[in-house]
């Protein structure tokens, strides 16, 4: 019996034979040829992707071979379940190694200990960092604490996500956040550079550093209808006409720090409370002739509240705490009204649309700081009524 380095047993054979080493990505084919041994070594990590997304999903190794077992994975070739069995751990025990290194993927990039093309890194990069959307929905909200953490059981049951898997997306959105907490810049690029991820899953963990930075109300009882998918998309319009990044670009500046300037400027808008009456005749206007007889006539009669509203809410936002509560205001204020008077999502947008557009039609906005005032409030106001307006 030979022995050929990185504790490989090769036996002699009649005819060439191939060992594979997942674990430490090396091939080795022995041709025997009476005494003599020629062996071919190549080092690239084997990464099976199925295998790898069992494990990134949180699959016990035996639980990974049962699942393989039933799909009939290896079935065509003959394999016996103590083969596969064997594979399968081998290929966890690499992963395992390899998940030091993608803690901070630029040291995986960098180390030399394993070989991978790099179609292969970014695959198993993008996928570790990967994160579910219910399990994402849960953490918002929450202090990242050790304490938390030993919590995700909860998160586990409630989602029907593993709880290694939980553990992996916690601890992967803790890390992200001290990363780029305090980085200047935009918090998307910031995460796709140091973390080399995508830019949509990078948008994922922008959302959740951008809406615990700034402690945003998510957790209420009558805010759990939201989902992940709709926060994300609130918190992306705030980002982009909230935040000292809609008027200035430049390392200095960050997106998770808001325009204290235009939140204070919004009381400027106080004074269209007294043009109640304009205004809703603009709306009127508008409206009638693509609203049914009932909801005009609802609009008619409740449009000063909803109008008070939007502008009590715009003069509120400087306050840390009124803004904290901004989808919990949307709510109160606007989206229980309307679904209490039968209001569809066509007609939400109708509205938001009719009376942005009025306010930037009378005579008296058309100064020009005030126009500019109400159409950014406006702009997010609107995809974020959109988003949450669920019937």
């Amino acid at each position: 019996m030979y022995q050929v380095g990185l504790g490989l047993d090769l036996s002699w054979t009649d005819g060439p034979s191939l060992s594979r080493h997942p674990s430490i990505g090396l091939s080795v084919i022995v041709v025997n040829k009476m005494a003599d041994v020629d062996v071919f070594i190549s080092n690239y990590t084997l990464v099976d992707p199925e295998i790898y997304q069992l494990w990134i999903e949180g699959f016990s190794s035996s639980e990974a071979v049962s699942y393989l077992k039933q799909k009939g994975f290896g079935h065509s070739m003959g394999a016996p379940s103590d083969l596969i069995a064997s594979d399968v751990l081998d290929h966890y025990r690499t992963y395992s190694l390899i998940e030091l290194y993608l803690h901070a993927p630029t040291k995986l990039m960098e180390q030399s200990c394993f070989q991978l093309e790099p179609h292969m890194r970014d695959m198993i990069t993008e996928k570790y960092y990967s994160i579910d959307d219910v399990v994402a929905r849960e953490i918002l909200g929450k202090k990242l604490t050790s304490r938390y953490r030993k919590d995700l059981d909860e998160v586990a049951e409630k989602t029907c996500v593993k709880l290694k898997s939980c553990r992996r997306q916690f601890d992967n959105v803790k890390r992200i956040f001290k990363a780029v907490e305090e980085m200047p810049g935009t918090l998307t690029n910031n995460i796709k550079q140091h973390f080399f991820i995508s830019n949509d899953l990078a948008k994922k963990y922008a959302c959740i550093v951008f809406l615990a930075c700034l402690r945003f109300e998510t957790t209420k009882k009558k805010l759990q209808y939201l989902s992940f998918s709709d926060l994300l998309t609130c918190s992306h319009s705030i980002m982009i006409y909230w935040t000292y990044t809609y008027q200035h670009t430049g390392p200095e500046y960050y997106d998770t720090e808001m325009d204290k300037e235009f939140l204070l400027d919004l009381r400027e808008l106080r004074c269209l409370l007294d043009k109640e009456k304009e205004i809703k005749h603009l709306v009127c206007l508008r409206l009638k002739p693509v609203l049914l007889e009932r909801a005009f006539h609802e609009l008619d009669g409740n449009f000063r509240s909803y109008w008070r509203a939007l502008i009590t809410i715009a003069c509120n936002l400087h306050r840390n705490r009124e803004l904290r509560d901004l989808f919990v205001d949307l709510c109160d204020k606007l989206i229980d009204p309307w679904r209490q008077n039968g209001w569809n999502r066509e007609q939400v947008n109708k509205f938001l649309s009719s009376i942005t557009q009025s306010v930037l039609d009378l005579e008296i906005s058309r100064d020009q700081e005030t126009r500019c005032l109400w159409d950014r409030y406006m702009q997010v106001i609107t995809i974020c009524l959109d988003k949450m307006y669920h019937i």
